[in-house]
């Protein structure tokens, strides 16, 4: 009897505590520090690599994956609930690293596909594809160094995931790579940090898709305008994450998890069946009711009550998270 297979975020772990054998911790440390610093800094040439070497790598892999991972699968399910019926055959990932969005892919959708991770760092693509030894689903992926930028090319594919990059690029290469990801996916989904500019960037970028033919899946239950007036408020989710000993090491604190703010869009040119509403706040639970915050399909935002008296309805209120469809399929 074949031993039971474990959970692509089970493995992801277990293959990065791995990386940073025999790196000192106070040099990891100093790595990843460092990095967090430049990645605040603002838009990065697309001609420097942030990440230089193996160390810088290793690393920044190990504090990063996990969240990347967790906020992208977080995406990629709340995609595939609005088009259950369809599995990609084919996963581009875009300024890709070290392939947290590629674990993830395998996650919601289990199976071999043609994957294709495309990024200027040669040695994030390195780690990356010796991290990926160990998911059966990734066996046959191709790791390409690509500039991510004007001349970038892609081939046509199902799905293609853009994690964590559009701060990396100035405003005219992120206008150049969304059209180029419009011309060449079926689906898109572009995750970026639950900030108010990466919430910034992603309604950019859902404007451009939804001006190029694409179906806004998730999170919104419409392809409308965000009806969040700009500047007074943002939309971002939160994925929670087991943190690793270097996260303790780095930050502090004893918790063995931490929340990782992530805003998102998922489109595609398939048919899709949106949410009929979005929780986008945290549900706040009272005394015989919970309160929802929801984005709705009119397209509009309206906080809602439900108490004991809405029977089973209160009960799936209560289980309710930010970020899942309201209310729940039967």
């Amino acid at each position: 009897m074949n031993a039971p297979v474990p959970p692509p975020a089970e493995t992801l772990r277990h293959s990065l505590a791995t990386l940073l054998d025999g790196l000192p911790p106070r040099q990891a440390t100093q790595a990843v520090d460092r990095l967090i610093a430049t990645y605040r800094g603002g838009a990065t040439p697309t001609h420097t690599p942030i990440l230089r070497d193996r160390a810088d790598v290793a690393a920044y892999a190990a504090y990063r994956m996990p969240a990347t991972f967790e906020a992208v699968h977080a995406a990629l399910e709340a995609f595939a609930q609005a088009v259950p019926d369809w599995t990609p055959t084919s996963h581009t990932d875009v300024g890709g690293g070290t392939g947290a969005a590629t674990w993830a892919v395998t996650a919601a959708w289990p199976g071999e596909r043609s994957v294709t991770v495309l990024d200027w760092a040669e040695p994030a693509l390195a780690i990356g594809r010796e991290i990926a030894a160990a998911n059966p689903a990734l066996k046959n992926a191709r790791w390409q160094r690509a500039r991510i930028g004007t001349a970038l090319t892609l081939d046509p594919t199902d799905l293609v995931t853009v994690s964590y990059v559009l701060n990396e690029l100035t405003a005219p290469d992120r206008t150049t790579l969304l059209d180029t990801v419009a011309s060449a996916a079926q689906s898109v989904v572009i995750v970026e940090p639950g900030t108010p500019d990466g919430y910034t960037r992603v309604i950019e970028a859902r404007d451009r898709l939804v001006t190029a033919g694409f179906h806004v899946a998730a999170p919104c239950p419409h392809s409308a305008a965000c009806p969040i007036a700009p500047g007074t408020d943002w939309c971002h989710f939160s994925a929670r994450v087991s943190r690793s000993s270097l996260h303790r090491q780095i930050k502090g604190g004893s918790l063995a998890y931490e929340d990782e703010k992530f805003a998102y869009v998922a489109a595609t040119r398939l048919p899709v069946t949106p949410a009929p509403a979005r929780v986008v706040r945290k549900p706040q639970i009272r005394k015989g009711q919970v309160l929802l915050d929801l984005c709705e399909t009119e397209p509009a935002l309206r906080r809602t009550t439900v108490t004991k008296r809405h029977g089973d309805l209160y009960k799936a209120a209560r289980d309710a998270d930010w970020g899942d469809a309201w209310p729940p399929a039967e």
